[in-house]
Formats: C-alpha cells, sequence, structure tokens
C-alpha cells in the first residue's frame, strides 16, 4: 500500500497515538496525579473532625477495605485512610507485595505470613512498602525539600514510630509545613515535622 501526503501524515499520527501509552507517554498523569494529591489531603484533613482517639487495639478487619471505627485510630490509620479517599487501598498493595516479598519486611512481630489485619497500620511495614514501590526521597532538614501530601516517618523520643501527612499549611510566619498525624489525641494539625528524628521520607503522587 502507498501512503502520499495528507494520508500519509494522518497514517503516521495514528500509528504514534496507538502506539504512545505503551511508550509511557500521558498527558493526563500531571492532572490525575494532582487530583490523587487533593484527594489525599482532603481525606487527611477531614479526619481532625471525626477521629478523636488514639487506639492501638489489634482488629479483626474485612478484606479489602477493612478499617476500625473512623472515631479512633493510630498514626497510620490516619495515612491510610488517606491514601483511600485518594483511590490507593494500603491494605490491598501492601498485603499483595508482602505475599510475594515476605522476607523483605520487618520481623519484629514473629509472625511466619502476612496478616491483612495489621500488616498495613504497622509504621514499619509502611516505610518498606513506600521504600519497595520506590517512592523514598532522601531526608532532609529543609522545609522546602516537603511537600504537600508527603509522607514522613520519625522516631519519637521515646523510641517509637511515628507517621504523617505533610499538610498544605505552613507554621505561621515560617515556611516550615504542618503535619497531619495522630499522635495520641485523635487526627490533629501540628507543628512536628523537625520535632522528631526524621526515618522516611515518601512521595506518592
Amino acid at each position: 500500500m502507498n501512503f502520499t501526503g495528507a494520508k500519509f501524515g494522518r497514517c503516521l499520527a495514528f500509528i504514534f497515538i496507538g502506539i504512545a501509552p505503551s511508550l509511557g507517554f500521558s498527558q493526563d498523569q500531571p492532572t490525575s496525579s494532582a487530583h490523587s494529591l487533593q484527594k489525599l489531603l482532603k481525606g487527611a484533613y477531614e479526619q481532625t473532625k471525626e477521629t478523636y482517639l488514639y487506639d492501638p487495639a489489634y482488629v479483626a478487619l474485612s478484606y479489602p477495605g477493612g478499617d476500625i471505627p473512623r472515631d479512633r485510630g493510630v498514626c497510620s490509620d490516619v495515612v491510610i485512610r488517606a491514601f483511600r479517599q485518594a483511590g490507593v487501598d494500603l491494605q490491598v498493595e501492601l498485603h499483595q507485595d508482602m505475599k510475594r516479598h515476605f522476607s523483605q519486611y520487618p520481623k519484629i512481630w514473629g509472625l511466619s505470613g502476612p496478616d491483612t489485619n495489621i500488616d498495613h497500620r504497622r509504621v514499619p511495614n509502611l516505610m518498606t512498602f513506600f521504600k519497595r514501590m520506590g517512592k523514598a526521597l532522601p531526608i532532609s532538614a529543609s522545609a522546602a525539600d516537603y511537600q504537600p501530601g508527603d509522607i514522613v516517618a520519625w522516631r519519637l523520643t521515646n523510641g517509637l514510630l511515628h507517621m504523617g501527612v505533610i499538610s498544605d499549611r505552613n507554621v505561621a510566619s515560617s515556611d516550615t509545613p504542618m503535619v497531619i498525624h495522630n499522635i495520641g489525641s485523635g487526627a490533629m494539625v501540628e507543628d512536628i515535622l523537625f520535632k522528631y528524628e526524621i526515618l522516611g521520607h515518601y512521595r506518592y503522587f
């Protein structure tokens, strides 16, 4: 078959459009990512109006989409619920990866296999998952390196691990972003980014 002039041009355009997705080109990707990020932040902020208790109890959860009552939770629940608002179920995503690569996850709790009730609610597991997914960023002492929607993990002064979501609000008269988290009295927006030792910094969207 011979192609000439405008017909040839249209054919090339059709071929390129057809193969573009396989090459990883997408004009919608930045918009989609920004939309997911806004949903994540909305999901995190909503918890400050409905989660008033800190409750680390082990609870049997449904799967997928399992959650404890919204009025309670731990630091990781803030992250999990925010991600679900953005369309990512960390209970499922982490479990699927852990099931395939169990040896790559921390061996702190003496388990012989994955547990969909609790694995995703444990900070060390979330840190491992984000790193394995290529979402880890350098730890920095500069506030400018932390963007809204980023996830940060800390070691508290008592040695326990903690996790929260970087907000889009700054500390008054500062460029330091506030953090949406639950450290013991429910979900709050507070100035804690540089209060504790930072162990991990992740950007999913």
